[in-house]
């Protein structure tokens, strides 16, 4: 699967997940809002019923009853129609309002009935409980008239519930005299009494009770009401999935925009390393991708163009290697296949002076391919090292020794300045390879009456061999090319010193191999000192 499909995929899952945590959040939240939305709708038909209710109850008529019904309607926002449940209207908020009265609510009506709720004494006997009963009717039809007529003169009503339920009115004043009946008849009592022995054998005496008391009160306690709450066009609290799924349709878009951007930003520069990649497979060394900025993408590009780089400068260091390694070779090998056929051919005589010459340059040559194994092992890891600890004062003194008779006969002093002895765990052979590669360098390059010194300076945990001569020097600009294999100094690369041009960088690849470093400073007309530096025994190596 290409890396553009599984961003996308990534991103996309991502997105679902977030989408799904926040609709779930979404769904928690809205549904509680509706809860309690509902919860108080609830509320308000509870208060707007049992306002109502009270209303009926304290003054036994429902007339008068469109003051509280608007201001009802205006506490709970609700439009509220009230009609008896014969459909007689008796109070519409909307005309209360003065406003044209919108459509019913397809709500169910609410139920309210005005009469009371009786309470029996607890402990009385069937017929005791219809005689108390039927004096609760009684007492409830007076009341009702009464409280009716409190009403209809205009005066204030008061009440209060007494022990069975049954409301006590009282005014202040009125307007018109009223009577407060107590009659209770047997005319209207006396079907309550024929109940008697029916309600005896039924096992719910309270609720057998109430219905007849219910039954023999309807012709004088207001009607039940019907309340309708709402209208038509009024939106219930609902919860709407469309702006979810809007939602989430359009983070879906925007995280699939955002997975194209970002692969097209990721791919284009994969595309253009894949593309030099290739290129250099093929043999172009030249091929490097654009690597602006600081991100991840742009530090490999980076470091593919080192890579390339590095790759380039080691194909032309191979090339001028072998252009070098033909050059050193063609020049003598073309001389001695010239006077071995000038020898078969008996243009020259087989002199023992022409033999040694011959030799001699059989023997250079052999040093040459000698030291470029070297070279070859070294720099692949592969040269065998015998690693020992060693005094490094005594190596030094030992490199004296060897070439003493080289600087006598170059007119040249040679002395090493050693005070102390300095051990490290190296390959004798290898360094003294190097420091007598140095020291035949410097003899060399030293004329007659100067000096050539192997100093050795202990430096906390590493060492500084130096070796420094009194010589001609090295010019400035020839010492960047110093450990290039077969530079020489002299521009004409002669070979009267019989030097392969490789020792200088044999010389540094053994000493990083010891984990140590060479440098060269020089002064023309001054002298050239080296600096290796070497960690002791007991610094890591």
């Amino acid at each position: 699967m290409s890396f553009r499909l599984r961003a996308i995929g990534l991103l996309m899952l991502v997105a679902l997940v977030a989408t799904a945590a926040t609709a779930w959040l979404t769904w928690r939240q809205a549904t509680g809002q509706v809860k309690d939305s509902v919860t108080a709708g609830q509320q308000e038909v509870a208060r707007i019923t049992t306002a109502l209710r009270e209303y009926g109850y304290a003054h036994g008529t429902w007339d008068g009853v469109s003051p509280t019904v608007s201001k009802l309607a205006k506490d709970t926002d609700q439009r509220i129609r009230v009609a008896t449940e014969s459909d007689v209207l008796l109070a519409d908020s909307d005309v209360l309002a003065g406003r044209e009265p919108r459509s019913e609510s397809r709500q169910p009506p609410v139920l309210v009935d005005p009469r009371p709720e009786i309470r029996i004494p607890q402990g009385l006997m069937p017929r005791a409980a219809w005689k108390h009963t039927l004096g609760l009717i009684g007492q409830y039809r007076s009341t009702v008239r009464y409280a009716a007529c409190l009403t209809g003169s205009g005066a204030e009503v008061s009440v209060r519930r007494d022990d069975s339920g049954l409301p006590q009115i009282s005014s202040a004043h009125t307007s018109t005299p009223c009577v407060k009946s107590q009659e209770t008849t047997d005319k209207e009592s006396g079907g309550a009494y024929e109940e008697v022995s029916a309600c005896e054998a039924k096992p719910d005496v309270p609720a057998c009770l109430q219905l007849a008391f219910n039954n023999h009160t309807a012709d004088v306690a207001p009607p039940r009401l019907e309340v309708q709450l709402g209208h038509q066009d009024e939106s219930p609290p609902t919860l709407a999935a469309a702006p979810a799924f809007g939602v989430a349709a359009g983070v879906a878009l925007a995280v699939i925009l955002g997975a194209l951007l970002l692969s097209r930003a990721v791919l284009r520069p994969v595309q253009a390393l894949t593309i030099a990649a290739r290129g250099l497979g093929e043999g172009d060394l030249s091929r490097r991708v654009p690597a602006a900025g600081k991100d991840e993408i742009a530090e490999l590009g980076r470091a593919f163009n080192r890579m390339a780089g590095s790759i380039q400068d080691g194909e032309q260091r191979q090339r001028r290697l072998t252009g070098d390694i033909a050059h050193e070779l063609r020049t003598p090998l073309a001389n001695l296949r010239g006077y071995l056929e000038a020898l078969q051919d008996g243009f020259v005589e087989p002199t023992p002076d022409l033999l040694d010459s011959l030799h001699e340059e059989v023997m250079l040559q052999q040093r040459i391919v000698d030291d470029l194994q070297d070279l070859a092992l070294a720099e692949a890891g592969a040269l065998t090292y015998h690693r020992a600890d060693l005094d490094l004062r005594d190596l030094l003194e030992t490199c004296r020794t060897a070439l003493r008779a080289q600087a006598e006969s170059a007119g040249v002093l040679l002395v090493v300045e050693a005070p102390y002895s300095v051990h490290v765990h190296a390959d004798s052979d290898r360094l003294r390879q190097v420091v007598g590669n140095l020291v035949g360098n410097a003899l060399r390059a030293t004329a007659p009456g100067g000096t050539v010194t192997l100093a050795l300076v202990p430096q906390g945990e590493l060492v500084i061999v130096e070796v420094r001569d009194t010589g001609k020097g090295i010019p400035a600009d020839d010492l960047p090319h110093l450990f290039d294999r077969f530079w020489r100094a002299d521009a004409a690369r002669g070979r009267a010193t019989g030097g392969s041009g490789l020792g200088l960088s044999i010389a540094r690849q053994i000493v990083a191999d010891h984990r140590g470093s060479i440098e060269v400073r020089s002064t023309v007309g001054v002298g050239t000192t080296f600096t290796i530096v070497l960690a002791t025994t007991g610094a890591p190596a």
